[in-house]
């Protein structure tokens, strides 16, 4: 990592702690309380995802927490008095205030350490999606980019990080408001499966539906075939699942098939993301021409 600045994130990305340890990534962290638990905060790396998918198909309900401005500027200080820069590369401003804590931070920080720059990149993007896309910059950083440099790839390449995805049971999308108890009701009764995406805006948005959870994968397929700038063989593709990895297995088939391409990394997804999405989230991330 370069000397003169850090690259920092927050857990949203689903970037398993060990690897952004190896990756030389400093990180804070979402939080959630189960309605039965009240008292009791869990951070988003906290609990494993297989006891955190476990509780939701016992029908215990999650909900979660931003990170604070507090947090980011007890994180940030140290590093600013060491001397160093930092680029914060953080989740989507459309599903979290966690980036805009990260800015007011800076802001304030700035003030008492006028010498020190503090850039903020909004992803637009979310879970492992936001996670390739600091990998991707990472890659930039390994080959001497500036801090200005990195931010302005990373800004670059938002807008190309495809993100799609589909749930097991639309209930829990149910409970975030992104369809209707009906059709809630009714796909469950007829086994439909909504493929969404996150747009340019970094909001969940429904694209279309399909029946059956193998048509779902095979959708998410198809996008990859229409829309990845790098199609094939060395393509970057990161997936992330809610303890499904059988389908992680079965959408990986389909895509070697298809295009010769494998993941290049497998993330959970973390209950922070899983408290809104549910058990069975199946999520496929790759660079194309537009999200």
């Amino acid at each position: 990592m370069p000397e003169n600045y850090v690259v920092y994130t927050d857990s949203a990305c689903d970037i398993a702690p060990d690897t952004l340890k190896e990756w030389g990534v400093l990180y804070e962290e979402l939080t959630f309380k189960f309605d039965d638990e009240p008292d009791k905060e869990y951070k988003n790396y906290g609990l494993p995802s297989k006891e955190f998918y476990s509780r939701m198909r016992q029908g215990r309900i999650a909900k979660t927490s931003a990170v604070n401005v507090s947090a980011f500027k007890e994180g940030f200080e140290p590093i600013l008095k060491e001397g160093k820069d930092i680029l914060y590369i953080g989740f989507s401003s459309g599903l979290s205030t966690t980036v805009n804590s990260a800015k007011v931070a800076a802001d304030e920080l700035k003030t008492v350490y006028p010498e020190r720059k503090i850039i903020c990149v909004d992803t637009l993007a979310a879970s492992a999606g936001f996670g390739l896309l600091l990998y991707l910059t990472l890659q930039e950083v390994k080959k001497g980019a500036t801090m200005e440099e990195a931010a302005k790839f990373c800004e670059d390449n938002k807008l190309k990080l495809c993100h799609w995805f589909t749930v097991d049971d639309l209930v829990y999308l149910k409970r975030g408001g992104r369809v209707s108890g009906a059709a809630a009701f009714i796909g469950g009764m007829l086994g439909i499966k909504p493929v969404l995406h996150v747009d340019n805006d970094g909001h969940l948005i429904n694209m279309f539906k399909v029946r059956g959870r193998k048509t779902s994968l095979d959708a998410m397929a198809d996008k990859y075939g229409e829309l990845a700038l790098n199609k094939g063989e060395g393509d970057t593709v990161f997936v992330s699942h809610g303890d499904c990895i059988e389908d992680v297995e079965y959408l990986g088939s389909v895509l070697k098939e298809r295009y010769g391409v494998g993941f290049t990394y497998i993330a959970d997804v973390g209950p922070v993301i899983g408290a809104h999405s549910g058990p069975g989230t199946m999520a496929l991330f790759f660079l194309g021409k537009e999200r």
